[in-house]
């Protein structure tokens, strides 16, 4: 898209701001003017030997706001009071990019020290990331700050699963406040990343104890993923979710969605459940770029005002992997990083 694009992307994106007074674009003006450059510097910088990372630091975002909302919790590793997300069901040898949030924690650190939590990071990296890759770009509103908990049990039964049903996917959406357009818009941010066999595998030979393949899969598809994931491979080998532009933002996964080309159930159920709501949402997103990025703004805007801490709640943490006062003493990795 042509910059006239992006300035009415974030246009829009101000005007929508405006109705969620707690956070705001403006939030660092004075005290730490050039964070989102700082950010963008850093996510340019590893995108040079990393072309998932902008998939990568996105899904951080989406997957700290699903539980106990946008306030940095994934980021926390194990201690002995803290059972980390990143080994919920849905982080677990999964999420990954918290390197490049420790790098941008650091060059932050040396700028405007003690400023800038780690949830607004993620805000700001996820924003970054997807006009670096060529989507629309908006004022991120911030004034997030950050837990000092985390909570896997709850990210165990808050994170949707690539393996659920269309039905299940939009009671999780609409536990947090999202509904069917939000869960469509946001979903498209599959138009970038890779996914892992065992995400998929269930698709290609025995789906639902049939003994057949899921016939929502193209067939074309299915032979080239077969090869890719056989009966017995290695589950963590990773393919494109987007087979026509796989490092690029734009609405081709929607255009593959219609094809039945989506890699993962929970992308093809939005188009492949008979009678469903987000058929036309589908329709709509594919054949029209600008809708398609104008609602993930919006959703993108929603989803990251989900219950932020603001005020004196919470803190800004030093180092995103860790509470402010916990020694290293007692503190391990969160889970390995080897998909999306």
């Amino acid at each position: 898209m042509g910059l006239s694009h992006y300035i009415l992307a974030t246009i829009f994106s101000s005007i929508l701001v405006s109705g969620f007074s707690q956070l705001s674009p403006s939030f660092y003006d004075e005290t730490c003017p050039n964070a989102t450059s700082i950010v963008r510097g850093v996510i340019e910088e590893a995108l040079q030997t990393d072309p998932r990372i902008a998939a990568s630091l996105i899904r951080l975002h989406f997957h700290d706001c699903f539980v106990l909302g946008c306030d940095g919790s994934i980021l926390l590793n194990n201690t002995d009071t803290i059972e980390s997300e990143q080994q919920a069901l849905g982080n677990n040898n999964s999420a990954r990019g918290f390197n490049v949030v420790d790098d941008i924690k650091t060059a932050l650190e040396n700028v405007c020290p003690g400023i800038v939590s780690c949830a607004d990071i993620l805000a700001i990296a996820a924003g970054e990331s997807v006009f670096l890759s060529g989507g629309p770009s908006w004022a991120v509103p911030l004034g997030r700050r950050d837990s000092t908990i985390a909570n896997r049990s709850l990210a165990n039964i808050s994170l949707p699963s690539p393996f659920e049903t269309l039905d299940e996917l939009k009671r999780k959406f609409l536990d947090q406040g999202l509904d069917s357009t939000d869960l469509v818009a946001l979903s498209g941010g599959h138009t970038f990343g890779k996914a892992q066999c065992f995400t998929f595998s269930q698709r290609l030979f025995d789906f639902n104890n049939t003994s057949n393949p899921d016939p929502t899969l193209n067939t074309t598809l299915l032979e080239t993923l077969r090869q890719l994931c056989p009966q017995g491979g290695n589950t963590s080998v990773l393919t494109d979710l987007d087979i026509s532009t796989p490092n690029a933002f734009d609405n081709n996964y929607f255009s593959n969605l219609q094809a039945h080309n989506g890699v993962l159930l929970s992308d093809q159920v939005l188009f492949s459940t008979t009678g469903a709501d987000t058929i036309a949402i589908v329709n709509t997103f594919g054949a029209d770029q600008t809708a398609f990025f104008e609602s993930f703004v919006a959703s993108m805007i929603k989803m990251g005002n989900i219950s932020p801490l603001t005020g004196s709640q919470g803190e800004i943490r030093a180092s995103c992997s860790r509470v402010n006062g916990d020694s290293l003493k007692g503190i391990s990795s969160g889970g390995a990083s080897v998909a999306e």
